[in-house]
């Protein structure tokens, strides 16, 4: 019973890893309108994905299952932990239209394991998250400097906006979008098939086919949202600009891939999106509302699957109910603090608009 509730957690995960992934994937070539219908990019998305995996999907794997803590800690009970974790942080996020890394809220995930257990190879989880700020920050430069270059280029060359190169242009962003999506099964099925692998549930071949399958299913069923988000709700791009993008996030995910480093491919992707926008329009992209909220997401997705994994094992596992307890209440405390925050702000910005006092 407890491997069937394993597998079917997996699945679950895998279709929102898929959900999340599309907007990662193909929603630069659908916002760049290379590919208008969006069951189409959606579809490109899930074949991308099924052949990164399990072309090149074995070394993340190898590193969820096994190198951020020790494999023996993994027993089914953990493995579904770990999974429901990270799975209702994903899930959250799914619901909301913004698009998450799954590699954060699973590494999260292991983490809380980790610390809960008592045993956690830091020295692993270093360069891990050192890959997390060092991607975004590349993707984000890379796409800048070459959002520049297009400009220029556009400007000295016209003809490259006419119709008479718009059809090369068009399969060049589809290419790279099809690229970043086989990226993406590179390195994000792993997170959900990872723990199960690494507690000796399935094999690696049968991990990476089964969640590659349920990703690219929950790109097709669950991923127009996230889509929409990051193909317009940010900026327009031109089809060089699209091609920039999508090969950037494709390139970096692809290389951390190699080494077996969880990276976070919907950060790479938005940070590579915003610096083709900062280079279109300067600053005031950063004013958009959808930027603030998806950095907020970010940062709180780690920890929050991280709390929510030390507190069920050690409520399952260990019997230590005061443990959740004590973390039920940090987090209410937190979401409190920042309720009553917010209410002041507006409290102030009422009484600074229509005036106040006694």
């Amino acid at each position: 019973m407890s491997f069937v509730v394993a597998i079917a957690v997996a699945c679950f995960f895998a279709m929102n890893i898929g959900a999340s992934g599309a907007a990662a994937s193909m929603g630069v070539a659908y916002g760049s309108g290379a590919v208008s219908r969006r069951r189409v990019a959606l579809l490109l998305c899930g074949v991308g994905v099924i052949l990164g995996a399990t072309i090149g999907g074995g070394e993340v794997v190898k590193t969820v299952g096994e190198g951020i803590v020790p494999s023996n800690l993994l027993s089914v009970e953990v493995a579904v932990i770990i999974l429901a974790s990270a799975c209702l942080s994903l899930f959250i996020a799914n619901l909301i239209g913004i698009p998450l890394s799954t590699s954060e809220v699973t590494v999260g995930a292991v983490v809380g394991v980790g610390i809960a257990f008592q045993a956690l190879y830091l020295s692993s989880l270093t360069v891990i998250v050192a890959f997390w700020l060092l991607t975004p920050v590349t993707a984000f430069i890379l796409a800048f400097v070459a959002g520049k270059g297009i400009q220029r280029l556009e400007r000295a060359y016209p003809a490259l906006l006419g119709a008479s190169w718009k059809r090369w242009l068009t399969l060049l962003v589809v290419v790279t979008g099809f690229l970043e999506a086989f990226s993406a099964g590179m390195n994000n099925v792993a997170n959900a098939i990872g723990p199960l692998v690494g507690a000796q549930l399935l094999s690696v071949d049968q991990g990476i086919w089964i969640g590659g399958l349920f990703v690219a299913l929950g790109a097709l069923l669950l991923g127009g949202k996230v889509l929409e988000t990051n193909g317009k709700r940010i900026t327009r791009f031109s089809l060089l600009e699209g091609s920039a993008i999508s090969g950037t996030g494709a390139a970096l995910v692809i290389t951390a891939s190699l080494w077996g480093i969880p990276v976070p491919l919907t950060q790479v992707t938005t940070s590579a999106i915003i610096g083709i926008g900062t280079a279109q329009k300067g600053l005031s992209l950063w004013q958009k509302g959808v930027i603030v909220q998806m950095a907020q997401v970010w940062v709180v997705s780690p920890v929050f699957s991280l709390a929510i994994a030390y507190g069920l094992v050690q409520a399952l596992i260990h019997g230590d109910g005061w443990s959740v307890v004590a973390v039920s209440s940090v987090f209410l405390a937190t979401v409190g603090s920042v309720s009553l925050l917010r209410s002041v702000r507006q409290d102030k910005q009422s009484v600074h608009e229509h005036g106040g006092g006694i």
